[in-house]
């Protein structure tokens, strides 16, 4: 399978394939998309005749792609081949050395396969008509995707080829279609009377009988094969024996058909009268063989005119219409031709069928095409459980001749008989229901029953056809978990809307959603709660929304609006309405979530004119959005702030690769003995066109842009490498070094070791390490289990901006910390603010009762430093005792003393 193309795309791009269906290009379409697709050097399609010997068949392809290009159809036997395998009704692969296997298939040898895979074709009644074949030059591996694919590709081709084979089969003369006695069984079984093939003995010994005379005669077929129970000939009217016979003889004479009318003894007892049309099979040499004709029914001559009528029709209806047209032409001569008031074909939902009886009550029915009194009406959806569908698909084929039904809720039809068929797959497996409806009792059904049966097996064939489509269409546009349209969908909405604003002059909304936090809820409850989140939240997004206005989930938690037009008001009320939809509380199970929502959006035409630019400017507001509050409007500032981090992005990378990054070094000091107990490493950043650009700006950026990791890597290897020149120069430095460690480097469990790998000739002891309170609190239980990690392996671990984050005590206690750093924000008020003085004071007697030691940041006056050491802070770092400086500015300022 190719990599690299999304599930959603390769649908897409398949059915967009299998557009073509009725046209010439529809097989070589079909072989080209999946060879592209697939990764095969070779496809194609034949057409096999699986009845006769395997031996002596012979393929004959339809089309054929070879090596990026379409070759002559050839017919080759299958016999040596892997291709007489598929006829087996099973796919077949064969990995690689498939030219060892199959010495003697030339065709392999001249494409250089080395691999092979073959499905079989299927008729709609099942049987194996043709072949779908994939060849590879190298070894061939399929995964589940891939072979999804190649189950709806096939069955489509083998829709295609039992399509045009039935149509081929409507032209083929009368006397093609008696050569087949499959042919005669399949359709005259289900026809109002009674196929057969007798003796031209004084009896009319059967040697074949449809299942019709059961109904013509009363009899069972075995029981007048071979005269078992009673010869046909005694069923006949005694005054009528000897005309009929006589009839008979003088057309076989004369080498002609014969029809003949009488009356014949039903079992029940009653007289009905006959039409018997036949003809006799004649050797080489001119003798009677056997006869072969058809009996049915005439008792009533206008029932008998209205079958032949409707079989007419039936035959127009399945040859001349495809698809909808398909399904609204067959329905509606349906209802006229069996005189009802209405009627429908509906498509089954497809878990009613896995699940079995528990299932029904919870599985719906859609109608494909629904009528009543001659006119079409719009389909609907409704629940199987408790309709008349529901034993149809039951008993297979059902009849209520009085009641009281509403047939189609909502629709206002009202009904007191119906007659209904159910609509089986290749497999046997009901997947619709073809109904007729009646406002009157029906006093008898044959008629009707007779002529569903004809029309099912064409009409589920196609409903299969139609259900492959739409879900290749669900695979490639509708997301799985929502049931909204997904990103692929959604962009050709917009480009849509887009034009249409245009061409009218209105404008147009883009709003997108993301819901805060979610990630970290579908981690912690898994994805199964978080799906159902997600949909519940598609569901309260849709219900918050105008009727115009479409929905789409575009990935993992995000969510977009289009807005058809609004006004201000109308836009503002909406933002809200979304707001607070998502606001409020969800219940799942013992688990309640309240959600928030960042929200960004744009407008046509005053943000932007064409669709990607105008999803780029709602992105930007989203970003925004994400980091400055909930609901965003985009501005052409953020384009431009935008268009600078991105650039700021690709130099700060290229800074990285180019060791063009600093590492300055401020002083910690011990505040009672004025003494370098330590530095902390601090990473500058100098660009010839910017200056210097502020840390505050840039290690954000590289959080967000997933650059964090490799700038941290930087940041220890460099350290690691001053600390060893010092060391080397005989200036070591005193205390620990202190280095920055981002949330992105402390998840990885293997972080103690990733350390010491960049870090090696500097001992453990050498380096503190700290990371923010709020990013130890992002997930307390790895943090005590990472941080106990570098504690074992000797580093010490420094708490920074302690006070600005929401640690509790109890994991304050099991962290393993060796400090905590008083952030800069409470130090700088400290004297002039007593709720500052009080903030200090707590963290240096927590952490004292801990074991910890304080370091304070943003000392800059002396004051500020006294007081700290009165209220029995260790250490200290800020301008009173030295600006960060570069390596060897800070070692002539501290370590050359």
């Amino acid at each position: 399978m190719q990599t690299g193309i999304e599930a959603a795309d390769i649908f897409r791009q398949l059915a967009e394939g299998m557009g073509q269906t009725g046209t010439p290009q529809f097989y070589p379409t079909l072989v080209e998309r999946l060879a592209i697709l697939l990764g095969v050097d070779h496809a194609l399609v034949a057409r096999v005749d699986a009845e006769i010997d395997p031996h002596a068949s012979v393929a004959e392809t339809l089309a054929v792609w070879s090596n990026g290009k379409h070759l002559p159809n050839v017919a080759y036997p299958l016999a040596g081949t892997p291709c007489e395998t598929v006829l087996g009704r099973e796919p077949c692969l064969y990995s690689c050395d498939v030219q060892q296997r199959f010495p003697d298939d030339h065709l392999l040898a001249e494409l250089g396969a080395d691999s092979y895979m073959g499905l079989p074709l299927f008729a709609a009644d099942g049987r194996t008509i043709g072949l779908l074949a994939l060849l590879k030059n190298a070894p061939m591996t399929l995964d589940d995707l891939a072979r999804e694919v190649l189950r709806i590709a096939a069955a489509q081709a083998g829709a295609e080829l039992g399509r045009q084979q039935a149509e081929a089969a409507l032209k083929t003369s009368e006397a093609v279609a008696r050569e087949s006695e499959r042919r005669l069984d399949t359709l005259l079984n289900h026809l109002p009377g009674m196929a057969y093939r007798c003796l031209n003995d004084e009896n009319w010994t059967m040697e074949l009988v449809s299942q019709g005379v059961r109904e013509l005669t009363g009899y069972h077929p075995h029981e007048l094969v071979n005269n078992q129970l009673t010869s046909f000939v005694q069923l006949v009217h005694a005054d009528d024996t000897p005309r009929v016979f006589d009839e008979v003889q003088a057309a076989i004479r004369r080498r002609r058909p014969y029809q003949v009318i009488y009356r014949l003894h039903h079992r029940d007892g009653r007289i009905r009268w006959m039409w018997e049309q036949g003809q006799a099979v004649l050797d080489e040499a001119g003798k009677v063989v056997c006869l072969e004709g058809f009996i049915t029914d005439v008792t009533d001559n206008q029932e008998a005119q209205r079958v032949q009528q409707a079989v007419m029709q039936v035959a127009s209806t399945v040859t001349s219409h495809v698809g909808d047209d398909y399904f609204q032409q067959l329905i509606s001569t349906l209802v006229e031709l069996l005189e009802a008031d209405g009627g429908f074909i509906a498509l089954l939902d497809r878990s009613s069928q896995a699940a079995g009886e528990h299932s029904r009550s919870a599985s719906t029915v859609t109608t494909v095409s629904l009528v009543a009194d001659g006119s079409p009406l719009s389909n609907q959806t409704f629940a199987l459980s408790g309709s008349p569908c529901e034993q149809v698909v039951r008993e297979h084929e059902a009849v209520s001749h009085h009641g009281e039904y509403t047939p189609v809720p909502g629709k206002g039809m009202q009904a007191q008989a119906w007659i209904g068929r159910r609509l089986d797959n290749a497999k046997g497996e009901a997947i619709g229901v073809m109904m007729v409806l009646y406002r009157e009792p029906l006093t008898t059904n044959a008629f009707a029953t007779s002529v569903l049966r004809i029309l099912s097996t064409g009409a589920a064939a196609e409903l299969e056809r139609r259900r492959d489509q739409r879900r290749m269409h669900q695979l490639a546009y509708i997301d799985g978990t929502t049931g909204l349209a997904n990103r692929v969908r959604f962009l050709e909405v917009q480009t849509r809307m887009l034009r249409r604003a245009a061409r009218l002059h209105q404008s147009l909304s883009l709003i997108l959603l993301d819901i805060r936090r979610f990630k970290e809820i579908n981690d912690t409850h898994g994805h199964q709660v978080g799906d159902q989140l997600l949909a519940t939240i598609a569901g309260r997004l849709q219900d918050a929304i105008p009727e115009s206005s479409t929905l789409a989930r575009l990935s993992g938690d995000e969510f977009a609006i289009l807005m058809d037009n609004p006004d201000e008001a109308e836009l503002a009320e909406t933002l809200d309405n979304l707001r607070e939809s998502v606001a409020e509380t969800i219940q799942l199970g013992h688990n309640a979530f309240n959600l928030q929502v960042s929200v960004g959006f744009s407008c046509y035409p005053a943000d932007a004119t064409v669709a990607g630019e105008l999803f780029k400017a709602a992105s930007i507001a989203l970003h925004h959005a994400k980091r400055d509050g909930s609901v965003c409007p985009f501005s052409h500032d953020m384009m431009r702030q935008q268009r600078r981090r991105q650039k700021m992005t690709e130099r700060l990378h290229q800074a990285l690769m180019e060791n063009r990054l600093a590492l300055y070094y401020q002083p910690q000091v011990n505040l009672k003995t004025g003494q370098l107990a330590g530095a902390e490493a601090l990473c500058r950043w100098y660009e010839p066109d910017w200056g210097w650009i502020s840390p505050g700006e840039f290690i954000p950026l590289a959080e967000e842009r997933g650059l964090i990791s490799a700038l941290g890597d930087w940041v220890l290897t460099e350290a690691a490498r001053q600390l060893r020149e010092w060391q080397s120069q005989g200036t070591a430095l005193p205390g620990r070094l202190s280095i920055n460690i981002a949330a992105q480097q402390f998840a990885d469990p293997q972080l103690a070791q990733h350390i010491a790998e960049l870090t090696q000739g500097v001992p453990a002891s050498a380096l503190a390490l700290e990371l923010t309170e709020s990013d130890f609190m992002r997930d307390p239980d790895q943090a005590v289990e990472i941080t106990q990690r570098m504690r074992a392996a000797g580093y010490a671990l420094f708490i920074d901006d302690f006070g600005t984050g929401y640690s509790s005590l109890a994991y304050l206690r099991r962290f393993a910390a060796d400090a905590l750093k008083i952030d800069i924000s409470f130090v700088r008020e400290m004297l002039d603010n007593q709720h500052d003085r009080a903030i200090v004071k707590t963290i240096i007697a927590m952490a004292d009762a801990l074991g910890m030691k304080t370091l304070a940041e943003g000392v800059e006056h002396k004051e500020q430093a006294t007081l700290l050491a009165e209220m029995g802070c260790l250490e200290a770092q800020g301008f009173l005792f030295g600006r960060p400086k570069p390596a060897d500015e800070f070692a002539a300022a501290w370590l050359d003393r």
